[in-house]
């Protein structure tokens, strides 16, 4: 594995600390730098510089939501980009090339190559696999290094000891989730001998994982702002105004626990027992710890749910002078490099047919996603194509009645999309989003034409576009969450459910069921609970609860990781990446305009665009050959 210099990286991270400013002055010919007067302790010798060396692990956190430009961060089922587009890992993933994670241009993964924490290149930032390599040989360096640590209070070592037990644990589980059980490294490496750990079970490298967030938890404070940290004047504090995303023990209470349910899902206990089941002493783990976790978190109010009236704000703003969005509900950021710009560079223009958004690749919505979202009184859709007398759905009024999300999330036929019938060149098809059969948006612009049927407002706003003149093309800030709190909760109710045994249970201390979390975050939404037909067995429980991550958290992500670790990402419907047709029913075509919801449609039906041909290897992302070839105990994945 490849890291670079750590001594430059220390030296920049002093730079910024101290203020130093001669880096680029002009030196005669030979001059001493005054870098030479660094001394070897000097990153260490007090909290100050210390945390200037910690800082930079902040910059490893992956960034999943930009990536110079194009980002295909969500490859589940959730999204249909163009066809052919080769330069997107998406396109790899859907034709079953996950070696592609290597040396795919817009990729979040990789590629892999030179290592960069410095925010400056949006390439190296989507590197996952190398900035959390490097991440972890830094905490390894800075926790062989605590002892020098004089000049500092005990609170002061020990927020600097829990960052980097965090950050430790973090990066080997950031890793775990794709690649499988690691090799846990836990020591710094030396660069002139041999090394030849081998690779330990994907459990034995949570249970690893879990004693460093255990230590962390013991050392992170809860609120950085209420910590009697810094000594003497205030305004010199070098991390003022960041609480919020700096870490504490709430981040390490929950990827603990999290840690904990990946450890116990099927696919984590296959590769670790041999058994494809939820491993119940884990599960156990899992909600013990979630339920510690909300139990603090509803006593001190430190993160909320946001009220649905402000659901957007969790992952996007707009021109809200720079805000990052996430409110109160969010507990842990991904990257926050470039915030403020990233999203403007070209991934804002993905969500649009150029029809109405001249400029980008093109990207939408599932018509299979979209099924997930069930009706507001909390039942699911069966079969999009037939009604259903129990849930009230109709496929001649198929928007009728949706869970509220749906609204929010999908861009459905006949909502607004340009601001002006002049502006859209006076075509109501370009104004309002023609996405029946056979209409404007459906038909013209070839390959970048609305494929699905669907465009999604859960990334951008719903008239984004370039027909009225700026629009909202600048402004926007979009930072997806690694955890908020409504995910906590439906976490807790999964590790629950699968530890404890019903839909029923409740971990030991607490006060809500696994049902109860879920109806939490539905009610939230103005979506009733979960039906009592799926209470009767834990499985049946587990279906509604995977159809409630997969419309909460929908385009974040997470479902990815989530179709794996269930092992239904080989599996049918799971596979497939569907369209929906239909004909428009109402008339006039203002009516549409004005109530998209309730209009009314015929010869509802969904076409397959792509079905993925995926075997049992591609539950585990390949290492590269490289990286296999180094030594005989480091295994490569099977299938690979």
């Amino acid at each position: 594995m490849k890291m670079k210099n750590i001594f430059t990286k220390i030296v920049l991270a002093l730079t910024i600390v101290l203020g130093t400013s001669t880096l680029n002055s002009c030196k005669k010919f030979l001059e001493r730098s005054p870098l030479t007067d660094i001394r070897e302790n000097d990153p260490y010798k007090n909290f100050r510089n210390f945390q200037g060396y910690t800082e930079e692990l902040y910059n490893c956190i992956p960034l999943l939501s930009a990536n110079n430009g194009h980002n295909s961060f969500n490859i589940g089922e959730e999204e249909f980009w163009e066809p052919g587009e080769s330069r997107l890992i998406s396109f790899h993933i859907d034709n079953g090339n996950f070696l592609a994670w290597t040396n795919t241009f817009y990729n979040f993964l990789g590629p892999d190559g030179t290592v960069s924490a410095d925010g400056g290149n949006a390439a190296n930032k989507g590197n996952l696999w190398g900035l959390c390599w490097y991440g972890i040989r830094k905490a390894n360096v800075g926790l062989a290094n605590l002892d020098k640590l004089t000049d500092a209070s005990q609170a002061q070592k020990d927020a600097i000891a829990g960052q980097l037990y965090f950050f430790r644990a973090f990066f080997h589980f950031q890793v775990m989730q794709y690649w499988g059980g690691l090799a846990y490294i836990d020591q710094v490496l030396p660069s002139n001998e041999l090394i030849r750990l081998p690779r330990l079970s994907y459990q034995a490298t949570a249970d690893k994982v879990a004693a460093d967030f255990t230590k962390a938890i013991a050392l992170l404070p809860e609120n950085w702002d209420n910590l009697p940290v810094y000594e003497g004047d205030p305004s010199s504090n070098p991390v003022s105004g960041t609480s919020a995303d700096r870490i504490n023990k709430y981040m390490a209470m929950g990827f603990l626990a999290k840690n904990y349910l990946f450890a116990g899902s099927p696919l984590m206990n296959r590769e670790s027992t041999g058994s494809a089941t939820y491993n119940v002493e884990y599960c156990k783990k899992a909600a013990d710890a979630f339920a510690n976790m909300l139990k603090t978190i509803e006593a001190t109010n430190r993160y909320e749910l946001a009220p649905f009236s402000q659901i957007r704000q969790l992952i996007y703003t707009w021109r809200q002078n720079n805000i990052i969005p996430g409110l109160k509900e969010n507990i842990m950021h991904e990257s926050l490099v470039g915030a403020n710009g990233r999203f403007n560079n070209n991934q804002r223009s993905d969500y649009r047919p150029p029809t109405v958004q001249s400029t980008g690749l093109k990207v939408y919505p599932t018509a299979n996603y979209v099924d997930y979202y069930g009706m507001a009184n909390g039942l699911p859709i069966v079969d999009p194509t037939k009604p259903d007398a129990e849930s009230g759905y109709d496929p001649q009024y198929p928007f009728r009645n949706r869970d509220p999300r749906l609204y929010n999330d999908i861009v459905i036929d006949g909502e607004q999309c340009v601001g002006s019938l002049s502006a859209a060149g006076n075509s109501e098809f370009r104004q309002y989003a023609s996405m029946f059969t056979g209409g404007l948006m459906r038909t013209v612009d070839g390959n970048r034409k609305v494929w699905t049927g669907y465009m999604n407002s859960k990334i951008v706003a719903k008239d984004i576009n370039t027909l009225d003149g700026n629009g909202k093309l600048d402004g926007n800030i979009v930072v997806l969450s690694l955890m908020r709190l409504a995910d906590v909760y439906l976490m807790y109710a999964e590790a629950t459910a699968n530890g404890y045994g019903t839909p029923q249970s409740v971990a030991p201390g607490y006060t809500l069921s696994a049902v109860d979390a879920v109806n939490k975050v539905r009610n939230r939404a103005g979506v009733q609970g979960v039906a009592a037909k799926f209470l009767t067995s834990t499985a049946d429980f587990n279906n509604e609860l995977r159809r409630e991550r997969a419309v909460e958290l929908a385009f974040e992500g997470h479902r990815f990781n989530d179709l794996r670790r269930w092992l239904l990402f080989t599996e049918r419907p799971y596979t497939l990446k569907k369209a929906v047709e239909f004909d428009r029913a109402t008339t006039p075509s203002s009516a549409i305009y004005a109530d998209p919801k309730n209009a009314k449609v015929n010869n509802f039906r969904e076409t397959i665009l792509l079905e993925r041909t995926l075997g049992q290897r591609h539950y585990w992302l390949p290492f590269q050959q490289k990286d296999v070839n180094i030594y005989a105990e480091f295994k490569q994945n099977p299938g690979w």
